[in-house]
Parts: C-alpha cells; structure tokens; sequence
C-alpha cells in the first residue's frame, strides 16, 4: 500500500487497511481447523504490524494495545514505564488489533474488526478522540474520521413503524448486558445479536441498527475507534449514565457504553436509569 498518509486520520484508516489485510491473509493461510491457533496467530500479526509501524511513522507517540504485556492493569507506580509514558504524553494511539477473536475465527463471520485511535491532550472534546478508524476487513471496508460517513439513516423498520418506531438494538451474540432483553420489552425494541464491538458500533454508524449499548465490561481499546467514528459522524456516544467517555487514563477498564442516534438518546439513557441499576 505504499507509504502512509500523514495526517492523522488517513494514516489511521491506512493502518487499520493494512492490518485487515494481513489477518484475511492469515484466514486464507491458516484455516478454521483450530480455531484456537487461528485466534493466537490474528492477534500476534496484527499486533506486531500496527506496533511496527507505529514505530516507524509516529515514534514519538505512546501506544496502549490490548496485546501489549500488563495492558489491562490501572496505573501505580510498579506499572511498566510504557503506562507511565502514555499518562504523561501529549498523543497515545489506542489500538485493538482484533476485535472480536472468536467470531474472526469461525468460517463466513465477518462482524469483527481492527481499531485504530488516536488520544490527544489537545482535543477540544471529552473523550478526547481526534482520529480513528475501524477495519471490517471481511467486509471490505473501512470507517475512518478522515471520511466520516453521513448521518445514519433510520432503518426501514423504524420508518414504517407507524406512529412509533420499533428501535433495534445491536446485542453481545455471547455476553449481551443482563437487564438488555428486559430494557427492551420497555421500549419496544428489537435485539439484533452481532459480534464484536466495533461491528456493532459500524452497524450504527451505517444505520443497520439504532443503538449498542453495553455494560458488561470493557477497555478503552474496545471503544476508542468506533466513538471516535461515532462522534465525527454526529452520534451520540456516552457511558450508560449519560457521563462523558473518557480516554487514556490510568485504568484503561471502560465498563459501559451507549453509541446511538442523537434523536434516542434520551429516551434510551432514561431507560437505562430503569433497568441498569
């Protein structure tokens, strides 16, 4: 794919493309005989590639990545220097090589993806977000904030739902949020189960579904690209409380979520007041 791009957003969405590359090359390779090899090998791969790079155009830049060694521990002082390097840098690259290893593992699925966002210090917004890209490498694409896409449009569901709309609610295929069914026997809504997060959150960006919403554990890799594209696209992205995302900081555990349209946010977070507690 040549050299990257410089600015920010297109070098990530570069990133994300060249990751997606490898890993469907390593599915071709590889096979699904064991799925367990297949999962180890993705994350090795393209972990090693989006760290190489990285390396080599943004060296100045801290990394947090999920297959970095000790990444899911909270910041104290015994922590590596690369923890403290990041808390105290001025940009932090937030990367999740793959995103949803058991569905990149299972024949025909292509809900799982490559995260690439960038923190910086600098950014005007809460959460901090100031490029991102999210790889759907099986599904031949990539959402970037270089290019974000337009607006979502309403499902055609929601739009032929008469006076009221039935809202769809992409849903964890294997860990969906306990009160998640009974939230949506309250609104009315319908679950759609997919896989990863990325998949779900890309599936709101292009109108597939209406809202993801998520409590059941997460980290900051898991969100940061896919709020990132989120947000550039005018989504509503928060925690479940209705409180700001917040990036890079010194415990990288990020439980909850809620991406959706902007004309549900209010609607859904009241309803989360009802059935999350």
């Amino acid at each position: 794919m040549g050299s990257p791009p410089m600015i920010d957003g297109a070098f990530a969405r570069w990133l994300a493309a060249r990751a997606g590359q490898a890993l469907m090359g390593l599915r071709a390779e590889l096979g699904f005989a064991d799925a367990g090899a297949l999962k180890s090998a993705g994350d090795k791969v393209s972990h090693d590639l989006i760290r190489t790079e990285l390396a080599k155009w943004r060296p100045a830049d801290a990394v947090l990545s999920e297959e970095d060694e000790g990444s899911r521990l909270a910041w104290t002082a015994e922590v590596s220097s690369d923890a403290v390097s990041r808390l105290n840098a001025d940009r932090v690259w937030i990367i999740d090589p793959l995103d949803g290893t058991r569905e990149f593992a299972e024949e025909g699925r292509s809900d799982w993806a490559v995260h690439v966002a960038l923190w910086a210090r600098s950014a005007p917004t809460p959460h901090g977000l100031v490029a991102g890209a999210v790889g759907l490498p099986a599904q031949h694409r990539v959402l970037g904030t270089d290019y974000p896409p337009a607006y979502p449009p309403m499902t055609l569901e929601a739009a032929t739902a008469g006076g009221g709309r039935t809202i769809r609610l992409a849903a964890s295929r294997s860990r969906p949020p306990v009160f998640l069914s009974d939230l949506a026997e309250d609104i009315g809504a319908h679950l759609v189960p997919m896989g990863s997060a990325g998949a779900k959150i890309a599936a709101v960006v292009s109108g597939e579904v209406d809202a993801y919403i998520h409590a059941g554990g997460q980290y900051e890799w898991d969100s940061a690209a896919p709020v990132a594209v989120a947000t550039a696209t005018g989504l509503h992205a928060s925690r479940i409380d209705g409180s700001a995302l917040k990036y890079n900081e010194a415990d990288p555990r990020l439980p909850d979520l809620l991406v959706c349209r902007k004309d549900l946010a209010s609607r859904l977070l009241a309803a989360l007041q009802r059935h999350s507690g």
